[in-house]
């Protein structure tokens, strides 16, 4: 197997990275920076290479596009445009690398976002449900995957990540913060859903639809078990044998976050339904497992 990875610098891409290589995959490492390895199996483009010569490309069964500016910043109107053109382009130059690849990958999956479906404390969404433009995020989503469209000649699969729970990346550390400091607690009302998946679920779903050629559009990159803010918080304490008590007001977020206080403050309940109905087995199926495997060396 021969797998392309651009973003794999980020959080989640270097998980992916060391699964991939456990298996003995060979890859491509695409960024902006041109970087070294010393491990026979990696193998390192840039953009700018690649849009000059994709010889490096030849025989590369999928591609896994994990590009773009990180929304845990605050949204001033140059970090929104970044946030989002820093997507668009990633597409746009994965779908120009396969138009000039004689050889297509098998599949491209692409990562996107829950967001697409909007917030609800109320609702449910699974794959078919509609998208909900209603904020920022849920924008940003709808017009990537509509680039994702222009990606022609292989399967593709977008990804539509939840909350990733890790220690090294991503917004779990943060949620993490105030309870080791013993003053953790809801957030605003606490009723916002998360839907949320542990990264280590999250590597092995990625696998599951290069090896499921059935699945094509998109998946609900979730756990079968979405919590409240106030659930994932008793879960933390419970984890680290701490308190879960001393509530954070909305406004407080709002003025420490402005615009992207909404991450903390919204939420919806996305439903793995495509992954359920493949069977695809969960590591960590709920809040209080992923927390205790993360957890259990800090308590």
């Amino acid at each position: 197997m021969k797998i392309a990875i651009a973003g794999s610098s980020g959080f989640i891409g270097q998980h992916l990275t060391q699964y991939f290589l456990e298996r003995k995959y060979s890859l491509i490492l695409i960024s902006r920076k041109k970087l070294t390895s010393t491990n026979p199996l990696i193998r390192h483009a840039t953009w700018s290479e690649l849009k000059n010569d994709i010889k490096v490309m030849t025989g590369t069964d999928v591609i896994v596009n994990l590009a773009g500016e990180s929304i845990n910043q605050r949204w001033t109107d140059e970090a929104k445009e970044r946030i989002l053109n820093s997507r668009l382009d990633a597409v746009a130059q994965i779908a120009n690398i396969i138009e000039r690849m004689e050889q297509k990958p098998s599949v491209v999956i692409n990562a996107s976002g829950v967001s697409i479906y909007g917030t609800s404390e109320r609702g449910s969404f699974v794959e078919h449900s509609d998208p909900n433009v209603v904020d920022f995020l849920s924008g940003v989503v709808e017009k990537w995957e509509a680039a994702m469209d222009e990606i022609r000649n292989t399967r593709i699969v977008k990804l539509r990540l939840g909350i990733v729970l890790g220690l090294d990346g991503g917004a779990f550390p943060k949620l993490l913060t105030p309870y080791k400091l013993g003053i953790g607690g809801r957030v605003g009302s606490g009723k916002q859903i998360i839907s949320w998946i542990h990264i280590d679920d999250l590597c092995r779903l990625i696998d599951f639809c290069i090896e499921n050629e059935d699945i094509i559009e998109q998946i609900n990159a979730t756990s079968p078990q979405a919590v409240t803010n106030d659930e994932m918080g008793k879960a933390i304490a419970k984890a680290l044998r701490t308190r879960h008590w001393f509530p954070v007001p909305a406004f407080m977020m709002k003025l420490m976050f402005g615009e992207m206080s909404v991450l903390l403050l919204k939420g919806q309940r996305a439903i793995p339904l495509l992954a359920i109905d493949y069977d695809f087995s969960y590591l960590y199926p709920t809040i209080d497992m992923a927390c205790a495997n993360l957890l259990r060396k800090q308590s």
